[in-house]
């Protein structure tokens, strides 16, 4: 699933906005994410508003009920792996 959100360059660390952060906190959460289906029978992934909870913005279309789920799930990950990384990168190992 593809995602589409503003980005920005820097020379050192990213730095992102705590708008940012609390949008990938919340995308990062299923139970904020419904599947609808639309009158042309594809299922459309939506995510509830951060401020807005009777907002749903739409994000991506699928044929199956089964595709969408899917298309969730990889999203939620995504933003899991995002927000795991905001305290700067991970050690993941050091040579004496």
């Amino acid at each position: 699933m593809t995602f589409f959100y503003q980005t920005q360059s820097w020379n050192s660390q990213p730095q992102v906005t705590q708008e940012t952060i609390e949008l990938w906190k919340h995308l990062s959460e299923k139970s904020n994410w419904r599947i609808v289906q639309l009158a042309n029978g594809f299922y459309q992934t939506e995510y509830q508003d951060v401020k807005e909870k009777d907002t749903w913005h739409d994000v991506t279309r699928r044929e199956t009920i089964e595709g969408a789920e899917k298309a969730i799930d990889s999203s939620v990950e995504h933003y899991k792996r995002k927000t795991a990384f905001l305290d700067g990168p991970k050690v993941v190992k050091t040579f004496e």
